[in-house]
Protein backbone atom coordinates (compact mmCIF):
# COMPACT_ATOMS: atom_id res chain seq x y z
CA UNK A 1 0.00 0.00 0.00
CA UNK A 2 1.13 3.55 -0.65
CA UNK A 3 0.80 6.53 1.67
CA UNK A 4 -2.78 7.78 1.68
CA UNK A 5 -4.35 4.38 1.06
CA UNK A 6 -5.36 3.80 4.70
CA UNK A 7 -7.63 5.79 6.96
CA UNK A 8 -4.88 5.94 9.60
CA UNK A 9 -2.72 7.86 7.12
CA UNK A 10 -4.99 10.85 7.72
CA UNK A 11 -4.45 11.02 11.46
CA UNK A 12 -2.70 14.00 13.02
CA UNK A 13 -2.28 15.32 16.55
CA UNK A 14 -3.99 18.67 17.06
CA UNK A 15 -3.66 20.64 20.31
CA UNK A 16 -7.13 21.30 21.68
CA UNK A 17 -6.50 25.04 21.81
CA UNK A 18 -6.11 25.10 18.00
CA UNK A 19 -9.80 24.22 17.51
CA UNK A 20 -11.41 27.60 16.90
CA UNK A 21 -14.31 28.18 19.28
CA UNK A 22 -15.22 31.60 17.89
CA UNK A 23 -14.74 33.26 14.50
CA UNK A 24 -12.09 35.86 13.73
CA UNK A 25 -13.10 39.41 14.66
CA UNK A 26 -13.54 40.15 10.96
CA UNK A 27 -14.25 37.48 8.35
CA UNK A 28 -11.41 38.34 5.96
CA UNK A 29 -8.84 38.72 8.76
CA UNK A 30 -8.51 34.93 8.98
CA UNK A 31 -5.09 33.59 8.07
CA UNK A 32 -4.63 32.06 4.63
CA UNK A 33 -2.14 29.32 3.79
CA UNK A 34 -1.26 29.36 0.09
CA UNK A 35 -0.19 25.93 -1.21
CA UNK A 36 1.29 25.56 -4.69
CA UNK A 37 0.92 22.04 -6.06
CA UNK A 38 3.47 22.36 -8.83
CA UNK A 39 6.34 23.59 -6.62
CA UNK A 40 5.27 22.36 -3.19
CA UNK A 41 5.78 25.91 -1.92
CA UNK A 42 3.76 27.06 1.11
CA UNK A 43 3.15 30.73 1.87
CA UNK A 44 1.37 32.44 4.77
CA UNK A 45 -0.97 35.32 4.03
CA UNK A 46 -4.29 36.84 5.13
CA UNK A 47 -7.62 35.91 3.57
CA UNK A 48 -8.25 39.38 2.16
CA UNK A 49 -5.21 38.70 -0.07
CA UNK A 50 -7.49 36.48 -2.17
CA UNK A 51 -8.13 39.58 -4.27
CA UNK A 52 -4.49 39.38 -5.42
CA UNK A 53 -4.56 35.63 -6.07
CA UNK A 54 -7.56 35.16 -8.37
CA UNK A 55 -6.82 36.42 -11.89
CA UNK A 56 -9.31 38.34 -14.01
CA UNK A 57 -11.28 35.98 -16.22
CA UNK A 58 -11.39 33.17 -13.66
CA UNK A 59 -14.58 32.13 -11.87
CA UNK A 60 -15.18 32.06 -8.13
CA UNK A 61 -17.79 29.34 -7.55
CA UNK A 62 -19.88 29.75 -4.38
CA UNK A 63 -22.32 27.45 -2.58
CA UNK A 64 -25.30 29.64 -1.67
CA UNK A 65 -26.93 27.23 0.77
CA UNK A 66 -28.26 28.68 4.01
CA UNK A 67 -27.89 26.95 7.37
CA UNK A 68 -31.12 25.97 9.11
CA UNK A 69 -31.49 26.71 12.80
CA UNK A 70 -31.75 22.96 12.96
CA UNK A 71 -31.47 22.28 16.72
CA UNK A 72 -34.90 22.31 18.34
CA UNK A 73 -34.71 22.11 22.13
CA UNK A 74 -37.84 21.26 24.06
CA UNK A 75 -39.50 18.95 26.56
CA UNK A 76 -41.29 15.62 26.46
CA UNK A 77 -44.75 15.06 27.99
CA UNK A 78 -43.04 14.24 31.29
CA UNK A 79 -41.30 17.62 31.31
CA UNK A 80 -37.89 16.01 30.73
CA UNK A 81 -35.62 17.67 28.15
CA UNK A 82 -35.51 16.54 24.53
CA UNK A 83 -33.76 17.57 21.33
CA UNK A 84 -34.79 17.27 17.70
CA UNK A 85 -32.03 17.91 15.16
CA UNK A 86 -33.51 18.50 11.72
CA UNK A 87 -31.52 16.93 8.90
CA UNK A 88 -33.57 17.66 5.79
CA UNK A 89 -37.10 18.19 4.54
CA UNK A 90 -38.87 15.11 3.23
CA UNK A 91 -39.77 15.72 -0.41
CA UNK A 92 -43.47 15.92 -1.13
CA UNK A 93 -44.51 16.01 2.53
CA UNK A 94 -45.11 19.54 3.84
CA UNK A 95 -43.69 20.24 7.31
CA UNK A 96 -42.12 16.75 7.53
CA UNK A 97 -38.39 16.36 8.15
CA UNK A 98 -35.89 13.60 8.75
CA UNK A 99 -34.28 14.25 12.13
CA UNK A 100 -32.03 12.88 14.83
CA UNK A 101 -33.67 12.84 18.26
CA UNK A 102 -32.48 12.65 21.85
CA UNK A 103 -33.22 10.61 23.88
CA UNK A 104 -33.88 8.17 21.07
CA UNK A 105 -35.31 5.44 23.29
CA UNK A 106 -38.02 7.77 24.58
CA UNK A 107 -38.96 9.53 21.34
CA UNK A 108 -40.79 6.81 19.44
CA UNK A 109 -43.52 7.42 16.82
CA UNK A 110 -46.53 9.06 18.42
CA UNK A 111 -44.53 11.06 20.98
CA UNK A 112 -44.42 14.86 20.92
CA UNK A 113 -41.66 17.34 21.78
CA UNK A 114 -42.96 20.70 22.99
CA UNK A 115 -40.61 23.45 21.76
CA UNK A 116 -42.62 26.63 22.42
CA UNK A 117 -46.17 27.81 23.09
CA UNK A 118 -46.93 27.75 19.36
CA UNK A 119 -44.51 25.03 18.23
CA UNK A 120 -44.58 21.23 18.70
CA UNK A 121 -42.72 18.41 16.97
CA UNK A 122 -44.56 15.12 16.46
CA UNK A 123 -42.51 11.95 15.95
CA UNK A 124 -44.25 10.22 13.04
CA UNK A 125 -41.94 7.45 11.90
CA UNK A 126 -38.70 5.49 12.29
CA UNK A 127 -36.45 5.46 9.23
CA UNK A 128 -34.63 2.30 10.29
CA UNK A 129 -31.25 4.04 10.06
CA UNK A 130 -31.11 5.72 13.43
CA UNK A 131 -33.22 8.73 12.54
CA UNK A 132 -36.91 9.64 12.73
CA UNK A 133 -39.40 11.39 10.52
CA UNK A 134 -41.04 14.26 12.37
CA UNK A 135 -43.87 16.67 11.63
CA UNK A 136 -43.55 20.31 12.71
CA UNK A 137 -46.76 21.81 14.03
CA UNK A 138 -46.91 25.57 14.47
CA UNK A 139 -49.24 28.52 14.08
CA UNK A 140 -46.42 30.12 12.10
CA UNK A 141 -45.19 29.01 8.67
CA UNK A 142 -42.66 26.23 9.25
CA UNK A 143 -39.58 28.21 8.17
CA UNK A 144 -40.54 31.09 10.44
CA UNK A 145 -41.05 28.73 13.39
CA UNK A 146 -37.62 27.15 12.84
CA UNK A 147 -35.99 30.57 12.53
CA UNK A 148 -37.67 31.87 15.68
CA UNK A 149 -37.24 28.86 17.97
CA UNK A 150 -34.35 26.85 16.54
CA UNK A 151 -30.68 27.05 17.55
CA UNK A 152 -27.66 27.35 15.27
CA UNK A 153 -26.29 23.80 14.76
CA UNK A 154 -22.67 24.46 15.75
CA UNK A 155 -20.42 21.46 15.15
CA UNK A 156 -19.71 19.12 18.11
CA UNK A 157 -16.08 20.28 18.42
CA UNK A 158 -17.27 23.79 19.33
CA UNK A 159 -17.72 23.24 23.03
CA UNK A 160 -20.37 25.82 23.78
CA UNK A 161 -23.98 26.63 23.04
CA UNK A 162 -24.86 29.03 20.26
CA UNK A 163 -25.05 32.76 20.97
CA UNK A 164 -26.68 35.62 19.07
CA UNK A 165 -23.61 36.36 16.93
CA UNK A 166 -23.50 32.79 15.60
CA UNK A 167 -26.73 33.43 13.70
CA UNK A 168 -24.73 35.76 11.47
CA UNK A 169 -21.19 34.37 11.60
CA UNK A 170 -22.07 30.70 11.03
CA UNK A 171 -23.61 31.78 7.73
CA UNK A 172 -21.95 33.02 4.56
CA UNK A 173 -22.75 36.59 3.51
CA UNK A 174 -24.21 35.21 0.27
CA UNK A 175 -26.38 32.45 1.81
CA UNK A 176 -29.83 32.25 0.21
CA UNK A 177 -31.71 28.93 0.20
CA UNK A 178 -32.15 27.25 3.59
CA UNK A 179 -31.38 23.54 3.73
CA UNK A 180 -28.00 22.89 5.36
CA UNK A 181 -27.25 21.67 8.88
CA UNK A 182 -23.60 22.79 8.65
CA UNK A 183 -22.05 25.83 7.03
CA UNK A 184 -19.93 25.62 3.86
CA UNK A 185 -17.12 26.98 6.00
CA UNK A 186 -14.60 28.12 3.37
CA UNK A 187 -17.17 30.73 2.38
CA UNK A 188 -17.36 32.19 5.89
CA UNK A 189 -14.20 34.24 5.20
CA UNK A 190 -15.71 36.33 2.40
CA UNK A 191 -17.07 39.81 3.07
CA UNK A 192 -19.28 41.82 0.69
CA UNK A 193 -16.32 44.17 0.20
CA UNK A 194 -13.97 41.34 -0.76
CA UNK A 195 -16.49 39.89 -3.20
CA UNK A 196 -16.96 43.35 -4.73
CA UNK A 197 -13.19 43.81 -5.06
CA UNK A 198 -12.87 40.45 -6.84
CA UNK A 199 -15.70 41.38 -9.20
CA UNK A 200 -14.05 44.75 -9.91
CA UNK A 201 -10.87 42.87 -10.74
CA UNK A 202 -12.72 40.93 -13.43
CA UNK A 203 -13.36 37.71 -11.53
CA UNK A 204 -16.70 36.14 -12.41
CA UNK A 205 -18.93 34.94 -9.58
CA UNK A 206 -20.94 31.76 -10.19
CA UNK A 207 -23.49 30.47 -7.68
CA UNK A 208 -24.31 26.79 -7.21
CA UNK A 209 -26.10 24.94 -4.42
CA UNK A 210 -25.40 21.95 -2.18
CA UNK A 211 -27.26 21.41 1.08
CA UNK A 212 -24.72 20.19 3.63
CA UNK A 213 -25.83 17.15 5.65
CA UNK A 214 -24.80 16.00 9.11
CA UNK A 215 -22.76 13.24 7.49
CA UNK A 216 -20.08 15.83 6.73
CA UNK A 217 -18.86 15.35 10.34
CA UNK A 218 -18.94 11.55 10.22
CA UNK A 219 -15.41 10.14 10.55
CA UNK A 220 -14.21 7.27 8.41
CA UNK A 221 -14.28 4.38 10.88
CA UNK A 222 -13.01 1.56 8.65
CA UNK A 223 -9.32 0.87 8.00
CA UNK A 224 -9.81 0.91 4.23
CA UNK A 225 -11.34 4.24 3.09
CA UNK A 226 -12.90 2.46 0.11
CA UNK A 227 -15.23 0.65 2.51
CA UNK A 228 -16.68 3.88 3.90
CA UNK A 229 -20.33 4.56 2.98
CA UNK A 230 -20.63 8.15 1.81
CA UNK A 231 -23.54 10.31 2.93
CA UNK A 232 -26.01 11.75 0.44
CA UNK A 233 -26.51 15.47 -0.24
CA UNK A 234 -28.74 17.41 -2.64
CA UNK A 235 -27.13 19.76 -5.16
CA UNK A 236 -28.17 21.96 -8.06
CA UNK A 237 -26.43 23.83 -10.87
CA UNK A 238 -28.81 26.11 -12.76
CA UNK A 239 -28.82 26.93 -16.48
CA UNK A 240 -27.25 30.36 -15.93
CA UNK A 241 -24.50 28.92 -13.75
CA UNK A 242 -23.73 26.16 -16.26
CA UNK A 243 -23.53 28.71 -19.08
CA UNK A 244 -21.22 30.95 -17.04
CA UNK A 245 -18.92 28.06 -16.14
CA UNK A 246 -18.77 27.01 -19.77
CA UNK A 247 -17.98 30.55 -20.91
CA UNK A 248 -15.13 30.91 -18.41
CA UNK A 249 -13.66 27.59 -19.46
CA UNK A 250 -14.00 28.42 -23.16
CA UNK A 251 -12.07 31.67 -22.60
CA UNK A 252 -9.27 29.81 -20.82
CA UNK A 253 -10.25 30.78 -17.29
CA UNK A 254 -9.94 28.62 -14.20
CA UNK A 255 -12.67 27.49 -11.81
CA UNK A 256 -12.05 28.25 -8.12
CA UNK A 257 -14.20 26.06 -5.87
CA UNK A 258 -14.98 27.80 -2.58
CA UNK A 259 -15.07 24.84 -0.23
CA UNK A 260 -15.35 21.09 -0.44
CA UNK A 261 -19.13 21.36 -0.92
CA UNK A 262 -18.69 23.44 -4.07
CA UNK A 263 -15.99 21.05 -5.21
CA UNK A 264 -18.32 18.07 -4.74
CA UNK A 265 -21.09 19.90 -6.58
CA UNK A 266 -18.95 20.64 -9.63
CA UNK A 267 -17.36 17.21 -9.75
CA UNK A 268 -20.76 15.52 -9.35
CA UNK A 269 -22.12 17.31 -12.40
CA UNK A 270 -19.04 17.32 -14.63
CA UNK A 271 -18.85 15.12 -17.68
CA UNK A 272 -15.71 13.16 -18.56
CA UNK A 273 -14.52 15.98 -20.82
CA UNK A 274 -14.89 18.54 -18.01
CA UNK A 275 -18.03 20.22 -19.30
CA UNK A 276 -20.52 21.10 -16.57
CA UNK A 277 -24.20 20.91 -17.55
CA UNK A 278 -27.15 22.26 -15.59
CA UNK A 279 -28.06 19.45 -13.25
CA UNK A 280 -29.63 18.73 -9.88
CA UNK A 281 -30.13 15.67 -7.70
CA UNK A 282 -28.60 13.66 -4.90
CA UNK A 283 -24.87 13.04 -4.83
CA UNK A 284 -22.80 10.52 -2.91
CA UNK A 285 -19.57 11.44 -4.68
CA UNK A 286 -16.56 10.34 -2.64
CA UNK A 287 -13.35 12.09 -3.62
CA UNK A 288 -10.16 10.55 -2.28
CA UNK A 289 -6.76 9.62 -3.72
CA UNK A 290 -6.46 8.70 -6.50
CA UNK A 291 -9.05 10.87 -8.22
CA UNK A 292 -8.96 12.74 -11.53
CA UNK A 293 -10.56 16.17 -11.17
CA UNK A 294 -12.64 17.13 -14.18
CA UNK A 295 -14.01 20.52 -13.16
CA UNK A 296 -12.10 22.15 -10.30
CA UNK A 297 -8.84 23.98 -11.00
CA UNK A 298 -8.28 25.74 -7.65
CA UNK A 299 -9.62 24.94 -4.19
CA UNK A 300 -10.27 27.21 -1.21
CA UNK A 301 -10.93 25.27 1.99
CA UNK A 302 -10.58 25.24 5.77
CA UNK A 303 -8.52 22.79 7.83
CA UNK A 304 -10.47 19.58 8.42
CA UNK A 305 -10.83 16.82 10.98
CA UNK A 306 -8.40 13.87 10.93
CA UNK A 307 -9.72 10.67 9.33
CA UNK A 308 -12.48 12.63 7.57
CA UNK A 309 -13.64 12.42 3.97
CA UNK A 310 -12.89 16.16 3.73
CA UNK A 311 -9.16 15.85 4.38
CA UNK A 312 -9.14 12.95 1.91
CA UNK A 313 -10.70 15.24 -0.73
CA UNK A 314 -7.98 17.82 -0.08
CA UNK A 315 -5.32 15.11 -0.41
CA UNK A 316 -6.83 14.02 -3.72
CA UNK A 317 -6.50 17.61 -4.99
CA UNK A 318 -3.14 18.65 -3.53
CA UNK A 319 -1.49 15.24 -3.24
CA UNK A 320 -1.23 13.23 -0.03
CA UNK A 321 2.32 14.19 0.99
CA UNK A 322 1.85 17.92 0.34
CA UNK A 323 -1.47 17.95 2.19
CA UNK A 324 -0.07 16.35 5.32
CA UNK A 325 3.01 18.60 5.19
CA UNK A 326 0.73 21.64 4.96
CA UNK A 327 -1.27 20.42 7.97
CA UNK A 328 1.90 19.89 10.01
CA UNK A 329 3.06 23.38 9.11
CA UNK A 330 -0.35 24.85 9.99
CA UNK A 331 -0.12 23.29 13.45
CA UNK A 332 3.45 24.56 13.90
CA UNK A 333 2.49 28.05 12.76
CA UNK A 334 -0.51 28.32 15.08
CA UNK A 335 -3.32 28.23 12.53
CA UNK A 336 -6.86 27.87 13.88
CA UNK A 337 -8.67 24.72 12.73
CA UNK A 338 -12.14 23.61 11.64
CA UNK A 339 -15.34 25.58 11.00
CA UNK A 340 -14.45 28.92 12.61
CA UNK A 341 -10.76 28.50 11.84
CA UNK A 342 -8.37 29.70 9.16
CA UNK A 343 -8.25 28.84 5.46
CA UNK A 344 -5.97 27.45 2.80
CA UNK A 345 -6.01 27.90 -0.95
CA UNK A 346 -4.52 25.24 -3.20
CA UNK A 347 -3.17 26.49 -6.51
Amino acid sequence: MTAGDRTADYDFELPVDRIAQTPASRRDESRLMVVERASGRIEHRTFRDMVDLVPAGDALVLNTTRVLRARLLGTRASGAPAEVFLLRAVAGEPDVYEAMVQPGAKLRPGRVVHVAADFDVEIVGDTGRGTRTVRLRSALPTEQAIERHGHVPLPPYIGRGDVATDAERYQTVYAREAGSVAAPTAGLHFTPELLAALEARGVRRVDVLLHVGAGTFKPVEVDDPAQHVMHEEWYSIGEDAAAALGAVRAAGGKLWAVGTTTCRTLESAAAEDGTIPARSGETRIYIRPPYRFRAVDRLITNFHLPRSTLIMLVAAFAGYELTMRAYREAIREGYRFYSYGDAMVIL
